[in-house]
């Protein structure tokens, strides 16, 4: 017994399996973020674009939101943004949303183990290449029940159907199965269920044994969890909305998806890259143009709409600060400079250096290093009773001559501050220092012959290895030019255990496998750590006799060493920085590296 949040009432814990014995009602409780989100962005199209959007009245077989499903375009999108989703999405090409609600049921563990997906993706795509194509039944009785899913069990619903119509069990043994095959402590139970209905199909339908012991698997297997088809309907209908509001209105969509965080499969800096890429325009931090959440912005010049990373990114950043900040800003209009921005706003030292090292103030300095250097001498305003007094307006000292952060240091300031970077990506930076045979960019692989060996190298947005994969690992690489599936083996996940769960750069070697449908893996045999494989600057190149040119890439202080130095002065800005050696990159990026996707620790609401 624990207390509850309201005063005076407690809670029982009880499982879900001693609740069903006890004869209580068992509701399950779903709180989905997509839901939010598809909300915000209603809110938001009203707001940019004076229109209102009716998520029940919008066409359900509009061919673009299709074709943006059949083509796996889904990132973002409720329930089929997934890997395992996309690649099965060009197989099964949905047409219709009947089509989707079974796609959406498709990838769970029941259908898996039910030995469901291959059958009924192979059966599609007969029926598309011959209209005429007979579906197969292990027995006529089963046509009716299992018609719409071309002969497999893909909805829960399907095991009691099955049951009454091919084992003749009534209702009650039905759902009594249904019951036996959603508890783990069940296998006396399924052993039951088991030869009765092994009995009852040779009895009610006169099923030969063999046919019945085949229906059987497919029904045992389905014993993993598996969607009812009322819950496959709900979720396929708002995969399909929020597809729709992703192709009719992708900035309003990214802005929701980016304020619901933390929800879906990939983390803020993937959903950005990969609307860059889309074509959309994401802008940066900035105290006179960002709002408290991120914000949908026209673009000067009547050139659309772009999307304003908004102020509560910033890691560390004091939320009440932020907001009083944003809230000065519009009563008494934007901030003149650095001391100005640091007299009107009742903010701490630790919160402006903040939205210093995050770019925040970029348009009020020359460089971040700089904006540090004069916030660190500006005398910040003072909450007091409600309101702000204001420090006295002394002009701040022009900055010493401070040598501006390279590339690498951006990457490493924007993913230590806000975890997202929208001006550069850690694999173009990284890219020139490259030395690999057979490197191939994302983009190069659809040029590449099935069955080549290749090299990837990319940063890690997603690792799975759930439990129906048998050992089998399933990477992400994200480069500048977009994204790579990777399977990785059992065997060579056990050799590179540490890496392939925890280096946020790698490299993988392997061949690359490309599927009929056009899906391309890389089938992986070895995986290293990426900084193992940074040439040296030209300074280390010639001090070991290295004679051909070294393309050179500005190392880093480290993030928080640079911070420390903001304050001192570097004699000629415009010099060559520091080189940095790749295990110290390496070791930079495992500090900051943006949040990864994984089945076993979840970031999905």
């Amino acid at each position: 017994v624990v207390p509850s949040a309201m005063q005076g009432r407690q809670m029982v814990q009880w499982d879900k399996d001693s609740c069903a014995d006890a004869g209580f009602l068992k509701i399950d409780l779903l709180g989905l973020g997509m839901l939010s989100a598809v909300e915000r962005c209603v809110e938001e199209i009203a707001n940019t674009r004076g229109e209102r959007v009716d998520l029940s009245r919008i066409p359900f077989d509009e061919p673009n939101t299709f074709e943006a499903i059949r083509a796996a375009d889904t990132v973002g999108v409720f329930q089929i943004e997934s890997r395992a989703q996309m690649q099965s999405l060009r197989r099964t090409r949905p047409e219709n949303l009947e089509d989707l609600f079974i796609q959406v049921a498709i990838v769970r563990p029941g259908p898996i183990q039910g030995g469901a997906i291959n059958p009924y993706i192979e059966r599609r795509g007969r029926l598309r290449e011959n209209p005429s194509y007979k579906i197969p039944y292990e027995h006529p009785s089963l046509e009716p029940v299992l018609r719409g899913t071309l002969g497999t069990i893909i909805f829960q619903d399907q095991v009691m159907q099955v049951s009454e119509a091919f084992a003749g069990f009534s209702p009650g043994e039905a759902d009594g199965l249904r019951r036996a095959m959603s508890r783990k402590r069940s296998k006396e139970a399924m052993q039951h269920h088991r030869e009765g209905f092994i009995a009852g199909a040779m009895r009610h339908v006169g099923a030969e044994e063999q046919a019945a012991r085949r229906v059987w698997e497919m029904v045992a297997g389905f014993a993993g969890f598996g969607f009812p088809k009322a819950h496959a309907a709900a979720f396929g209908l708002l995969a399909y909305q929020s597809t729709w509001l992703r192709v009719h209105y992708g900035p309003e969509f990214l802005c929701a998806l980016l304020n619901e965080q933390p929800m879906g499969f990939y983390a803020p800096d993937s959903l950005v890259h990969e609307a860059q890429r889309r074509g959309i325009a994401v802008l940066g931090l900035d105290v006179n143009a960002s709002g408290v959440q991120c914000t949908v912005e026209k673009v000067s010049g009547g050139g659309g709409l772009s999307v304003r990373l908004g102020l509560g990114y910033v890691k560390g950043a004091v939320a009440d600060e932020v907001r009083e900040l944003v809230a000065e800003r519009e009563r008494s209009g934007p901030f003149r400079d650095l001391g100005d921005l640091a007299a009107r706003a009742a903010t701490r030292r630790g919160t402006l250096e903040q939205l210093a090292w995050a770019g925040a103030c970029d348009s009020l300095a020359e460089n971040r290093r700089q904006a540090l250097w004069q916030l660190g001498i500006a005398a910040p305003g003072e909450a007091v009773a409600g309101a702000v007094q204001l420090a006295l307006p002394i002009e701040l000292p022009e900055a010493p001559r401070l040598r501006p952060l390279d590339r690498w240091q951006r990457v490493l300031a924007d993913y230590a501050t806000s975890g997202v970077t929208v001006s550069d990506h850690v694999m173009a930076v990284l890219r020139p220092r490259l030395s690999v045979p057979m490197l191939a960019t994302s983009a190069q692989l659809a040029r590449l012959p099935h069955g080549c060996s290749v090299a990837v190298a990319g940063m890690v947005i997603a690792r799975q290895r759930p439990g129906t994969a048998k050992g089998t690992m399933f990477l992400l690489f994200e480069d500048e030019w977009g994204v790579v599936n990777l399977i990785v083996p059992g065997t060579v996940y056990e050799r590179h255990r540490a890496l392939a769960r925890a280096e946020p750069l790698l490299l993988a070697r392997g061949r690359l496998e490309r599927s009929p449908s056009g899906v391309l893996n890389v089938l992986v045999r070895e995986l290293a750590a990426l900084e193992r494989f940074l040439a040296p600057g030209e300074e280390e190149a010639a001090g070991m006799g290295a004679s051909g040119r070294v393309t050179r890439l500005r190392g880093t202080d480290g993030v928080g060493e640079a911070a420390e130095g903001a304050g001192e002065a570097a004699e000629g800005a415009g010099e060559a920085a520091e080189e940095q050696d790749g295990a110290e990159m390496g070791a930079d990026m495992r500090t900051v590296a943006p949040p990864v996707q994984s089945f076993a620790s979840g970031r999905r609401r």
